[in-house]
């Protein structure tokens, strides 16, 4: 499962989407002047659509002086402040605006340990010129809830080769007023004598580093040197308020990888007797023992590394020791996560950080490297054994829907797991960073007792996908579906609860572009990548089950996708070949004339036989079904392709355009004409987005909402009279850097908002006076009822049902409450599209707020994951209320 965490922010910049400037202070604009729009301000509540995780973390770091006080970085969504009284880490840098889109990346992160208060974060997410900004070290005195900036004269990588080694940043212990950062790109080491309010390069260090992951790479992205990797101090040759002596640093240089100071950073010199050939990711002290621990890997990471060594450095008698837990030959991965028991500190811990086939691995040494043991090891090939027990129910996507085969497991115990901590204060909880979540145990010594540890998700709370498209059906048991980086995409039938299974059949890496049928949003497509396999999927139960399109030829990536306003046929703009369109499920795809490859596409969503089509400042209309496209004659649109545009639902023909670049035309469009002719909406400077919800009461028309600089005002937008007055939603406090893929309305609740971010997740908002509405008083339906009940997937210990109830009397439902019991004591692990509760076996669905009205002959439906032993029979009875309802 490897993954790449680049192509969103990498096309937005190509595509000229960030030029806009940083957002005011202030969210209320100047009074309207001539060519202006009105703008007001709103308060707003924003939440994440619950996905728990996502993405790369390859930082953990934990406070030496204050109990349960950690962090952790982000490769591309900001960092993140451990809360222990609810288990859930709080984001940190929402505060990121557009302009500085890149301080999303986080390089490293350094908590103070003289003043737990204080937390240092170094930002920027790329070296070469897919950033427009140079890197930052942000300062914070109350744990990140806010933070100054000093601006460093280099760009600095938090999504770059390497961005697992570390940590760069590093406060002096003793003196907490010294900070160091190790730079890439040949910049070298700097420091900080006033507490990271300025910065000075270490001019007497004498090796800026000299690795690249791919000298020939002309973008400037895998040919970067990858610099100073790591700082440590030796807090035992200091003491309070005046400086550590000796520093050991890490250097991308394979023979001259470790350089210490021991006069406080006057001078340097290579540690001598290191070994040589390798990359040292991590060094890690043990101050009371006088051991300096490293992990070494032949590459940079976080996706390579095919050999590797542990080495220990007796820090008095400059004695080196290989302490590998294999041998070289038998190495197919590099070593990188480190960490020491404070607690016990002759116990060390590593990853094999690279081992992507069958799992990681993590080995743990309880006398300073001299034998150790593995989380997994083999039986008989291939079946394995595991020190370890892995619950993931919280997080049940974590498992991808796999049924690998021996030794491979569903879910894996991780990979790129580049972070490893034992926490100071407990040696019973660990934490490790994946490509796709934090792990952790909170009984880890019972891994040298011989009984299993068990492992789950630490996550809640981090948000780290990267969203590429929204969509919000009027009707049916999805409130949201989302087109991701990395993991695909979801259904939220519940937006505070994590979704059970991304998509699947087929599992796309990415997802680039869904859609639905207006008029049937039971039908929806999505497009996406895939290694191997088709890039199209179809449904027919709004979005609960997939299945497989076929591809024209030449198909190579997803591209986006539209669906006729009755699901009766489809228009496909993949990468690779032009523009196709079909009848049915895309079982046979037919070629798009008069428009060319690459063109956005989007359906009206009244019409299904017409479709429009952007490209090159070009819009393109198709009225039969996306045969043949006519260019309009429209004009001062924008030149480039930096534009998403959507037809408004209920109306023929009515187009909103948002898009452009800063050295052109960029702003928001109007068409009222099916794209014959657009209109350039007045005061709106910049739009990125723009996108359709519930019309505000006593409103004809529905609320518009776009991402855009409005009144000189960078912000998310709400609009109630089609675009004549602007109200902006968001605050300084809530920016979430790049906002410029997609935002969408709720078509049920006014005010609501999705929002799209590079790295932060799905970001909704609510109005004041609205949320995700509560439940009713407890119901009591009238009349006869009929489920039906369906397992749609099941495992080993676990399973997924689907439950559809229906009105089948004369009169509506004003809420429902379905009871039944399990007949071999199954759980319910979560629900969705319900409320539920359990006692015993006896089990209570209730309505939500918004599903609450169910009319004479139609249906509900609702869905849940649980767990069984021995068997799984289904329930023969169900009763709504004193009814007993009939069951199928």
């Amino acid at each position: 499962m490897r993954r790449t965490r680049i192509l969103t922010a990498v096309l937005a910049v190509a595509a000229g989407l960030l030029a806009g400037t940083p957002p005011a202070l202030a969210a209320e604009a100047p009074a309207r002047a001539a060519g202006k729009a009105a703008v007001a301000a709103d308060t707003y509540t924003w939440k994440n659509a619950r996905v728990d995780g996502g993405g790369f973390v390859p930082g953990i770091v934990f406070n030496r002086s204050e109990k349960n006080l950690a962090y952790a970085r982000t490769d591309i969504g900001g960092a993140y402040r451990w809360v222990q009284s609810s288990k859930t880490w709080t984001p940190l840098l929402d505060s990121v605006g557009w302009a500085d889109w890149g301080h999303t990346g986080v390089v490293s992160l350094a908590s103070d340990s003289a003043d737990p208060d204080k937390v240092y974060a170094a930002v920027g997410t790329y070296t070469n010129g897919w950033d427009p900004t140079n890197g930052a070290v942000l300062r914070s005195a109350d744990r990140g809830a806010s933070w100054q900036k000093a601006d460093l004269p280099f760009k600095l990588g938090g999504n770059m080769p390497g961005r697992g080694m570390g940590e760069r940043l590093a406060v002096d212990p003793n003196k907490n007023s010294v900070l160091y950062l190790g730079a890439p790109s040949g910049k070298g080491l700097w420091r900080s004598t006033d507490s990271g309010a300025s910065w000075s390069q270490v001019t007497n260090f004498p090796n800026a580093g000299t690795y690249a992951q791919d000298p020939t790479d002309t973008s400037g992205y895998a040919s970067d040197n990858q610099g100073i990797v790591w700082v440590t101090f030796d807090e035992s040759t200091g003491s309070s308020g005046h400086a550590t002596q000796t520093v050991y640093v890490g250097v991308a240089d394979k023979d001259n990888a470790v350089y210490r100071s021991t006069d406080g950073g006057a001078s340097w010199s290579r540690l001598p007797g290191q070994p040589t050939g390798y990359l040292a990711h991590k060094g890690v002290l043990d101050a009371v023992n006088g051991y300096l621990y490293l992990a070494y890997s032949d590459t940079g990471g976080p996706y390579d590394g095919g050999k590797g060594r542990l080495w220990r450095y007796a820090t008095g008698t400059g004695t080196w020791k290989d302490i590998s837990p294999a041998a070289e030959a038998d190495t197919y991965y590099g070593f990188s996560g480190l960490t020491v028991d404070r607690q016990h500190p002759g116990t060390v811990m590593a990853t094999a950080y690279s081992s992507w086939w069958p799992d990681t691995q993590i080995f743990r040494s309880t006398d300073r490297g001299g034998t150790w043991t593995k989380a997994w090891d083999y039986t008989s090939y291939p079946d394995r054994s595991n020190r370890y027990t892995m619950d993931v129910s919280s997080v049940p996507w974590l498992s991808w829907g796999a049924n690998p085969s021996p030794p491979e497991q569903a879910p894996k115990l991780g990979w790129m797991t580049e972070a490893l901590e034992i926490d100071p204060f407990d040696s019973d909880r660990m934490m490790y960073g994946t490509g796709a979540t934090v792990y952790g145990t909170e009984n880890l010594t019972n891994w040298d007792g011989g009984s299993k540890f068990t492992i789950t998700p630490m996550v809640r709370g981090l948000e780290e996908t990267a969203v590429n498209d929204l969509a919000a059906p009027p009707s049916g048991g999805a409130q949201l579906l989302s087109a991701l980086g990395d993991i695909g995409g979801f259904r939220h039938t519940d937006l505070g609860k994590v979704p059970p299974m991304m998509y699947t059949s087929p599992n796309f890496t990415s997802t680039t572009s869904l859609d639905f049928a207006e008029s049937d949003p039971g039908t929806v497509v999505r497009v996406g990548h895939l290694d191997s396999g088709p890039h199209v999927a179809f449904s027919t139960d709004n979005g609960a089950n997939w299945f497989a399109g076929t591809d024209p030829a030449g198909v190579s990536g997803g591209g986006t996708v539209a669906a006729a306003a009755d699901g009766s046929r489809f228009v496909w703009s993949p990468e690779g070949t032009g523009v196709k369109h079909a009848s049915g499920f895309g079982t046979s795809w037919s070629a798009s004339s008069g428009i060319p490859s690459g063109a956005v596409v989007e359906s009206d969503r009244v019409d299904p036989k017409t479709f429009y089509g952007f490209k090159s400042g070009k819009f393109y209309v198709s009225s039969d079904g996306g045969a043949t496209f006519t260019a309009s004659q429209a004009a001062g649109l924008p030149s480039g392709d930096s534009v998403r545009f959507k037809a408004l639902p209920g109306t023929k023909g009515d187009v909103w355009l948002a898009g452009g670049a800063s050295d052109g035309a960029y702003g928001l469009w109007h068409s009222t004409d099916g794209g014959a002719t657009f209109t350039k909406v007045p005061g709106v400077d910049q739009a990125d987005t723009v996108g359709f919800g519930r019309a505000a009461p006593g409103a004809s028309y529905q609320t518009l909402f776009t991402s855009a600089k409005i009144g000189g005002v960078r912000g998310i937008f709400r609009s109630t009279d089609k675009g004549a007055t602007w109200t902006r939603i968001n605050d300084d406090a809530h920016q979430w850097g790049w906002t410029g893929a997609a935002i969408t309305g709720d078509p049920r609740v006014y005010g609501r908002v999705y929002v799209s971010t590079n790295g932060r997740g799905i970001v909704y908002g609510d109005t004041a006076g609205t949320g995700d509405g509560g439940g009713s008083t407890d119901p009591v339906p009238t009349g006869a009822c009929a489920v039906t009940y369906k397992v749609t997937n099941q495992w080993s210990g676990g399973f997924q049902a689907d439950v559809s109830l229906a009105n089948t009397g004369s009169a509506a439902w004003t809420g429902w409450s379905l009871d039944w019991t399990f007949p071999d004591g199954q759980k319910v692990t979560q629900m969705w599209n319900a409320d539920p509760t359990q006692s015993g076996p006896a089990v209570t669905a209730k309505n939500l707020g918004w599903n609450a009205r169910v009319a004479a002959g139609s249906s509900v439906s609702f869905g849940f994951t649980g767990s069984w032993s021995g068997s799984n029979a289904k329930p023969t009875s169900f009763r709504l209320g004193d009814r007993t309802c009939t069951v199928s």
